[in-house]
């Protein structure tokens, strides 16, 4: 970490109109936060990082074990698939406002407590509403907690955008690869029981509340909470960004949400079915675990690369559409040879995966105030989780009805084509305020 502590002040000048930071936006925001916040919040947001995906690829790489535990069929495990982005595009367009409210270290604490108790809760759960209801608590905390990273990055560290973002992006990575890798030798190791197995990921979410503790008092605090009434002339300069319904009217923001949609239904439809796919090809269970691993944890070093290489180009899409082409050869050899060139599919997937920081980094690059990444990042995420609903569960009922993986897999090469288009889109060098 930087030795000399991050501020929300720009160097320029107070006279400027053109770009309006966060900080001219709420004069009541501290000026320099002290050193050690800086250093709390890079900690809270590693380990915030950490805990959003474990819920789910804990129970992706347990799948079969829990289907045939809670008595549930092929159908019914794939609307199980799409509760995360259901949940995170119910409960993640809830996040400003709670943010403004609250502040957003604070939300972040609860939403890291969410996470804990629904992780905690659910492996007692004696049936499959019970298990989805603990479930759905603990994707409400990841949810909120999507939503608020970028700002959160935007408020303590606006000149680091790119590495900052790369940072938690790595360690989102590397908890979910360690989730997927690990899952099955603990369960083994601790007695066989699916239900220890996902119960034990409870003790990291716990940790993760610990370092956000100390920032509940940090209220008034950047662009979430910045006013969209604020009668200074500052605010009305930046109103574009922060009127509610205006969001909806940038064409790149329809773009980024439909970029942040498509991907998300290929990682959450690989993070919940990979592993049955290996496994209905004839590889053993902790192999297949190892597999989805290795798709997973190709994201620890490009999730850093990649938003510090977006951050120095002015159009994205090159790299969207670079991500997109790996996907399509990763779910071409699926098709072709799922076990024979396991190793080489995982390693291409879990690139292709890896547009999901670049999303993350077009959140913070395609508004120019703190308010305007509030709004765009809540926007882009529930559109994208509302999108990435139905494809976890189409491919369940297709696998179901059809017998195989033909459909399936056909399907997730099919949606890399669009991707590839609207991620072009969202990349042009272009701000939400000036389409409003």
């Amino acid at each position: 970490m930087h030795d000399e502590p991050q501020t929300l002040e720009t160097a320029a000048p107070p006279a400027r109109t053109s770009t309006t930071t966060a900080t001219e936006v709420d004069s009541s925001a501290p000026a320099r936060p002290a050193r050690w916040i800086i250093r709390i919040v890079l900690v809270g947001l590693v380990l915030a990082a950490l805990n959003l995906r474990p819920a789910i690829t804990s129970l992706g790489a347990l799948l079969e074990e829990v289907r045939d535990g809670l008595h549930m069929s092929g159908s019914v495990a794939g609307v199980l698939t799409s509760v995360p982005p259901l949940c995170f595009a119910v409960f993640g367009i809830t996040a400003p406002r709670l943010a403004r409210r609250f502040g957003p270290a604070a939300v972040v604490c609860a939403g890291m407590a969410a996470i804990f108790a629904g992780l905690a809760v659910r492996p007692f759960a004696a049936g499959t509403v019970g298990f989805l209801a603990a479930s759905a608590l603990a994707l409400m905390g990841i949810a909120v907690s999507n939503v608020l990273m970028p700002v959160i990055v935007k408020r303590y560290f606006p000149d680091r955008v790119g590495s900052v973002t790369g940072l938690y992006s790595m360690a989102l990575a590397l908890g979910t690869s360690l989730a997927a890798a690990a899952t099955v030798p603990m369960t083994e190791a601790l007695g066989g029981s699916w239900r220890t197995g996902l119960g034990v990921w409870a003790v990291l979410a716990a940790l993760a509340v610990l370092p956000w503790i100390p920032l509940l008092r940090d209220r008034g605090t950047g662009p979430a909470a910045a006013p969209a009434d604020e009668p200074s002339q500052e605010a009305a300069q930046a109103a574009p960004a922060a009127a509610p319904l205006r969001i909806t009217r940038s064409r790149t923001a329809w773009a980024l949400g439909v970029f942040f949609g498509l991907q998300a239904t290929g990682a959450y439809i690989t993070m919940g079915w990979m592993p049955q796919i290996f496994r209905d090809a004839g590889v053993p269970a902790g192999t297949a675990g190892v597999l989805l691993a290795v798709t997973m944890v190709m994201g620890v070093p490009l999730a850093f690369v990649i938003p510090r290489l977006a951050t120095r180009l002015t159009n994205q899409g090159p790299i969207a559409v670079a991500l997109g082409l790996c996907g399509l050869v990763g779910y071409t050899g699926l098709y072709v040879a799922p076990a024979a060139g396991a190793w080489a599919w995982a390693l291409l997937l879990g690139i292709s995966n890896c547009s999901f920081p670049l999303a993350l980094t077009m959140i913070g690059m395609r508004s120019r105030s703190g308010a305007g990444v509030v709004r765009l990042s809540a926007f882009a995420q529930s559109v994208g989780y509302l999108i990435s609903i139905p494809g976890p569960l189409l491919v369940g009922v297709l696998y179901q009805h059809s017998g195989g993986w033909a459909l399936p897999i056909a399907l997730m090469a099919g949606l890399m084509i669009p991707q590839m288009i609207v991620g072009t889109l969202a990349g042009r060098d272009r701000t939400v305020e000036d389409e409003c």
